[in-house]
């Protein structure tokens, strides 16, 4: 599980706070009860038993976080929220410097509105954080098994090819920076 979050981390960072928000959402599912946690989702991954345990201890080094930062019914961790301020700082930059960008953004700007006007008042966060939860709700659906409309298709579709250019570059500069 550790390993799973650290390559998602250094391979791409939208994919890993979006597997972040699975993990706080799995753990509420839960109710932070780390027992259940080892019984229904430890004991199942297809591990020896040493590898179990740097699961377990993983899972509850994150509920611990969670229930550090008051966050074990709703909201995120700090970090995905650094990482999802970071992104909309290099989002912002982008839009004035890469034609690229600009140009895929404008083919996401439609479907991040249409959020803005479905969430009637609600505050959505950034235009970064409309792509996540855009992706991270066609996922839920699938996970569920309802059914996926073509809208919802084409937007998280949109959003992802945004939040593909934003790791890109991130990871550019990640690189550039070490």
């Amino acid at each position: 599980m550790k390993t799973t979050a650290e390559s998602k981390k250094a391979q791409n960072i939208a994919e890993y706070i979006i597997y972040l928000y699975q993990q706080e959402d799995l753990i509420r599912s839960f109710q932070g009860n780390l027992p259940e946690i080892r019984q229904y989702v430890v004991s199942h991954f297809p591990v020896d038993d040493k590898e179990k345990e740097e699961i377990f201890v993983w899972y509850k080094s994150l509920r611990d976080q969670m229930e550090k930062e008051g966050i074990l019914e709703k909201g995120h961790l700090t970090e995905a929220t650094k990482l999802v301020k970071q992104l909309s700082e290099l989002h912002w930059s982008l839009l004035k410097t890469d034609k690229t960008y600009f140009e895929t953004y404008q083919k996401a700007k439609p479907h991040i509105i249409q959020a803005v006007l479905d969430a009637e008042g609600q505050d959505l966060g950034s235009e970064v954080q409309i792509c996540l939860n855009g992706v991270y709700g066609l996922l839920l659906c699938r996970l569920l098994g309802k059914k996926v409309s073509d809208e919802q298709l084409k937007s998280a579709e949109a959003f992802g090819e945004i939040l593909s250019l934003l790791n890109l570059v991130f990871q550019q500069e990640k690189v550039q920076s070490n």
